[in-house]
């Protein structure tokens, strides 16, 4: 393997000429063309009356006129059912986002034939890790079913497709992955790297796609913790980019693989290697990555979470106070990166013996850090030897052991992940919005109860861009008569966590982060919605 530090970097791996990547294209379905109907007359009689023909004529009329009071009720009818349909589905409420499932938007494909009464449509989910998914799929027969001409329902279950939350161009590699974790310790020796397998083996278990990135060049931990068939990474020759090896269908993606094992180079050089390695390897569609953070809050650390737009991070800890203060300065760094810190796991916490529960490394990091930084979740691991000689062997525990304490713990936390990233990804995809009945910006920063009105031109008038502003001498090159007061957005759309994308009818993009929008003048007389034109 080849290491050039020039003006570009690169990773000569093992090339496979016969590879080939599989593009998943999602086509719509073609809709039917309309019915017709051809009617062929025979020519009448001569033998005829001008009664008889008449009469012809008046039955005709009648029959139309009937058929077309039978296809008006059957349309009406169509459309009570549809109707009753989705009332009953809205009788079910997604706890995460605190909503029926009609509001959410997962009924798909409604198919109703009240004949013979037939019900058939697709609840698709945010993730195929839904910790929930049968319970809605028993609850929306259920409820369908009590409708009284309904004899026939079957419900299909599927996922959207694997989608970023930044709007912002990323890396070709990064474009199909729905949500991205950190696992961080900023401390080493702690268990981060077995917390970060066995949660990525966990969502796999649960039904999602699944990736782990091994960042630690200095140390990599992934050899040892999996055992894949192919221990060394590929590489794509036509489209130079990186073919991750796959161990019980997780991607995995390490340092490790690459044929010499541990780096020895300077930061600006790993923060290179780090960044090449994530961002042009076909990761393909998944669902969640997992990114074994590396200790420390330096460079590398810096880098990874401004070139990938991370969703959220889990922190792992050990019960002594030493841990909980290089942890703190982890959690401080994902706070001023925007990134949510959603859970944290408190390691190597107790150990049963005799009938009772021993702490030997105290008790209370794990909480102290929940409580100060109003972190939501805690989750303890035992001292368990099992766990440790897992790590060892090449099989997660959570694979060895699906019914053990441990997995129960990792199932737990896996479910949590999947909650706490589907709140995010809805907070984020409705923190601001454009409302044209009142032709104003809704503001609902993330993790804020708060909801404010901004005019549309006085947003566009604080953006801080070069464009916008002289980044020399702070001179405002944009001026207020620049903006016409009627401007609206043409499009709104999320940047990660912290910011949105939007774009304005003269083709300008304006980054406005959630803190400038927070500090701009509000609108407190809110307009009146526009009379709809007759």
């Amino acid at each position: 393997m080849l290491l050039h530090a020039s003006s570009s970097l690169y990773i000569s791996l093992h090339s496979s000429r016969t590879h080939s990547s599989l593009g998943l294209l999602s086509h719509e379905r073609p809709l039917l063309p309309s019915a017709i109907i051809s009617c062929s007359f025979q020519p009448k009689r001569l033998e005829n009356t001008i009664w008889a023909s008449r009469t012809s004529s008046i039955l005709n009329t009648f029959t139309a006129k009937a058929a077309s009071v039978e296809a008006g009720a059957s349309a009406v009818s169509n459309g009570k059912a549809e109707s009753d349909v989705l009332t009953a589905l809205s009788q079910i409420i997604d706890p995460d986002f605190g909503t029926d499932i009609v509001s959410c938007g997962f009924v798909k494909d409604l198919d109703i034939n009240e004949a013979l009464g037939e019900v058939s449509f697709r609840l698709e989910l945010t993730t195929p890790a839904c910790p929930i998914k049968d319970m809605f799929e028993q609850q929306a027969n259920e409820v369908v079913e009590k409708l009284a001409w309904v004899k026939n329902v079957k419900v299909t279950m599927s996922a959207q497709p694997a989608r970023p939350m930044y709007a912002g161009q990323l890396p070709k590699g990064l474009q199909t992955i729905s949500n991205i974790v950190a696992v961080s310790s900023c401390k080493g020796g702690v268990g981060k790297s077995t917390v970060a397998v066995n949660l990525a083996y966990t969502l796999a278990g649960m039904g999602a796609r699944v990736g782990i990135f091994d960042a630690d060049v200095y140390g990599p931990s992934l050899p040892t913790m999996v055992s894949p068939e192919n221990r060394l990474l590929e590489m794509n020759p036509e489209k130079r980019t990186i073919i991750p090896t796959e161990y019980m269908g997780v991607k995995l993606v390490s340092f490790g693989f690459a044929g010499q094992g541990r780096a020895i180079m300077r930061g600006p050089m790993v923060s290179g290697v780090i960044d090449q390695l994530l961002t042009t390897t076909e990761w393909g569609e998944l669902d969640y990555l997992v990114i074994d953070m590396p200790p420390g809050t330096g460079d590398i650390q810096l880098t990874l979470c401004q070139v990938v737009p991370l969703t959220a991070a889990v922190i792992v800890t050990t019960p002594q106070k030493l841990a909980f203060i290089d942890v703190a300065k982890g959690v401080r760094m994902f706070s001023k990166l925007k990134v949510p810190c959603v859970a944290v796991v408190e390691n190597m916490c107790h150990f049963d013996a005799d009938g009772k529960r021993y702490y030997p490394f105290g008790r209370g990091s794990g909480s102290q850090v929940v409580q100060q930084f109003g972190i939501p979740h805690l989750f303890d691991l035992p001292i368990r030897p099992a766990l440790s000689a897992s790590g060892d062997s090449g099989v997660p525990e959570v694979v060895a052991d699906p019914q053990g304490e441990v997995a129960r713990t990792f199932q737990e936390l896996g479910v949590c992940i999947v909650q706490q990233c589907a709140k995010i990804r809805q907070q984020v995809s409705t923190a601001v919005t454009y409302d044209k009945s009142i032709k104003v910006i809704r503001v609902k920063v993330p993790d804020s109860d708060e909801e404010f009105l901004l005019h549309p031109a006085t947003v566009r008038r604080n953006d801080r861009s070069a464009q916008s502003v002289d980044e020399w001498t702070g001179e405002q090159k944009l001026q207020y008569t620049d903006v016409p007061e009627d401007i609206e957005p043409e499009e709104i759309r999320p940047m990660g966590n912290y910011a949105v994308s939007i774009t304005w009818p003269d083709g300008f993009s304006q980054i406005a982060p959630y803190d400038q929008l927070q500090t701009i003048e509000r609108l407190v007389d809110v307009p009146q919605p526009t009379a709809a034109k007759v």
